[in-house]
């Protein structure tokens, strides 16, 4: 408890990124199956990952960044996306997996898919994006808590134009609309802003203890 409490404290939203330190592979590697694993609602995952590290094209989404240079600097560029259709087809592809890895029946899974299928379809598409677009926070705050854990320093981003981004990575063609960012990497020695203290309400303001 006290480790997992130390890191998070140790945690900020890094304002200047060391340029010449990069992540292990095996570092990757955990933010990558991290995100993979964060819950999302009836676990139909309608969001995906696109890892950059590609610093010209890094330097390039600055000016879509509202000029935040911890995009140029940060090791990788990590960009939570979020599916543009979930319709019956993604519904069932999801099932198809279910009943693969867990061997389910399909009269079990039936019931469950076709109330889903008919509750997506009477969804409107901004309806539909909100809820893909809460399931990218959970990813956001999983990744966060686990970069921390890591010693991964990270600076969670809304502060960007989601349609230049999908222009410049090429998200459109794949279904796919941008929707957070999250720079990785190692903190800059002349952050100023890593000594500083956190600022947070008092816990007694915070916590509602009902008993």
């Amino acid at each position: 408890m006290g480790d997992s409490i130390e890191r998070l404290e140790w945690r900020y939203a890094v304002k200047k990124f060391d340029p010449n330190a990069y992540l292990t592979e095996e570092q990757l590697e955990k933010l990558i199956k991290a995100f993979n694993l964060t819950a999302t609602s009836y676990g139909l995952q309608p969001i995906r990952l696109a890892v950059v590290r590609n610093k010209e094209l890094q330097a390039s989404l600055v000016q879509h960044s509202y000029r935040q240079m911890q995009v140029a600097q940060a090791s990788h560029l990590l960009v939570i996306c979020i599916e543009t259709t979930i319709d019956q087809e993604y519904i069932t592809k999801y099932f198809e997996r279910v009943k693969q890895v867990r061997g389910t029946s399909e009269q079990i899974l039936s019931p469950f898919k076709d109330s889903l299928v008919d509750s997506f379809s009477k969804k409107a598409t901004e309806e539909i994006r909100q809820w893909s677009t809460n399931q990218a926070y959970l990813a956001m705050g999983n990744l966060l808590t686990v970069c921390a854990m890591e010693h991964i320093d990270a600076c969670p981003m809304e502060g960007f134009v989601p349609e230049a981004y999908d222009e410049h990575l090429g998200l459109q063609s794949m279904g796919l609309s941008s929707v957070l960012v999250l720079p990785v990497g190692k903190r800059a020695e002349d952050d100023m802003f890593s000594e500083m203290k956190k600022v947070r309400r008092d816990l007694a303001e915070t916590i509602i203890h009902i008993k």
